[in-house]
């Protein structure tokens, strides 16, 4: 069965055959309203904001049931035209227990010396010591490393290991004992859950860890505990991050109705909680890379990376805010490469900032450029905007902390620049701008060329 309909400028279901229409009154929404389905109504927006046709399959709830359908939205001057097929009732699967697993991991966490997760790669994209034993020193510089890197796994007698049997049995391990960065002499024993998406692809490892023994000699470089202020800083990301996400994802699922139809105001006001639940979330990680970058040992690593291809990744993880902006960005060629020495995942976090920020500050129909070029010694990536531009006594201004042109304007901490410069500075290279009032701005990252 193929279902029709059409959806005007401003998101309302003009026309629609009988099952679209069911569908959409079923989801809270009126005859000739808003398209009160989510997954349909942001297709059209993209349909209209790139002005091609878009085809995707979706997901959308119809009281206690999912259906999968395949949605195809054609612009069509002021109309959006839609055709959905597919209408294939899924099963309903049992709960995850992911609640179960947060609450009893927090539990063990409380008990244990400190805490960690990782990506689908193994990864660490969080690591926190703590609650009365410093186990891991600096633990911020060790996220993005794999988890190897900072505990040593160990075979027990029989030469197995707990947490490659979880991985093979997709189930939760305790007792695997670690050293804490290779050959400190710190044991320590690790446990964890894996969790997994919603199609049942594992996404990571989410555990705790617990020392070992006696505490560390004296003076031991690996396992020394940061400063006073690092620890306390530590303590309150961790206090933080836990409940904005949970606020986030509660938030996501209430506007998405995945359980049922809602009124649109509420369905509004779920939005308004995420949307400022993640302007949160980036100022915590605002203050934790401030604190990293401010400590007399912060360093970054010197890795040969391709700027032109970080730029396309950071372009590419802003392509649906730019098209829900009506930005258009211009990223380098696939073809296209630039050598240079830095830290690949820092260098992603500057241009993920630079680019964020020509893509804000661009009007509707606008377009941010990306250029790699070489500058003698250096490799540079530019990012251009169309934005309003900066005023020449402001151009220093915006790279000291908590600084902004217009604190009026909605966006971020004003700490985002000045991160990226002395991020980038740490790299052996800095960033500049070159911008006049109505011309636009033009911010140029440079770092040491490699060949």
């Amino acid at each position: 069965m193929i279902a029709t309909g059409q959806v005007d400028r401003e998101g309302r279901l003009v026309a629609a055959d009988a099952r679209l229409l069911q569908l959409h009154v079923a989801a809270g929404g009126i005859e000739g309203g808003a398209v009160a389905i989510p997954q349909i109504a942001t297709l059209a927006r993209l349909a209209r904001t790139l002005g091609i046709l878009v085809s995707r399959p979706v997901v959308a709830a119809e009281g206690d049931a999912d259906l999968e359908l395949l949605v195809r939205a054609r612009p069509e001057g002021d109309m959006i035209h839609l055709s959905i097929g597919g209408w294939t009732v899924l099963p309903i699967m049992p709960p995850p227990g992911e609640i179960a697993a947060d609450r009893a991991h927090d539990f063990a966490r409380l008990e244990g010396d400190g805490a960690w997760e990782t990506d689908a790669e193994l990864r660490i994209t969080r690591l926190s010591a703590g609650l009365g034993s410093q186990v891991v020193a600096a633990p911020h510089t060790w996220v993005g490393q794999p988890l190897g890197a900072v505990f040593h796994l160990l075979a027990e007698a029989d030469g197995g290991m707990p947490i490659l049997t979880a991985l093979a049995t997709r189930e939760a391990f305790s007792g695997q004992m670690a050293e804490v960065h290779k050959s400190s002499g710190v044991m320590v024993t690790l446990a964890a859950q894996p969790f997994y998406d919603q199609e049942g692809h594992f996404k990571g490892l989410r555990g705790h860890f617990e020392r070992v023994g006696g505490e560390p000699e004296t003076g031991s470089p690996d396992i020394s505990p940061p400063p006073v202020e690092t620890r306390f800083g530590e303590k309150l990301d961790a206090a933080i991050r836990s409940p904005l996400g949970r606020i986030i994802a509660d938030a996501d699922a209430i506007s998405a109705q995945g359980d049922g139809p809602i009124r649109h105001d509420y369905a509004g006001y779920a939005n308004d909680i995420s949307s400022a639940g993640r302007h949160l979330l980036g100022l915590v990680d605002d203050l934790s890379d401030l604190q990293a970058i401010e400590r007399a040992d912060f360093h970054v690593e010197a890795e040969r990376i391709d700027l032109a291809d970080i730029a396309r990744r950071a372009a590419g993880l802003l392509a649906v805010r730019a098209a829900d902006n009506q930005v258009r960005i211009d990223k380098p060629d696939e073809d296209e490469h630039m050598f240079a020495t830095g830290e690949f995942r820092r260098l992603l976090q500057i241009l993920v900032n630079l680019i964020g920020n020509a893509v804000r500050y661009s009007p509707p129909g606008g377009m941010v450029w990306i250029r790699t070029e070489e500058e003698g010694d250096l490799a540079a990536v530019i990012v251009a905007d169309m934005g309003k531009g900066i005023e020449l006594g402001d151009q220093e201004r915006i790279f000291e902390k908590f600084e902004r042109v217009d604190p009026t304007e909605p966006g971020g901490s004003g700490l985002g620049l000045y991160i990226a410069r002395k991020l980038a500075r740490a790299m052996g290279g800095d960033i500049s701008v070159d911008s006049a009032p109505g011309r636009g701005a033009r911010f140029v990252l440079t770092l040491p060329r490699a060949e």
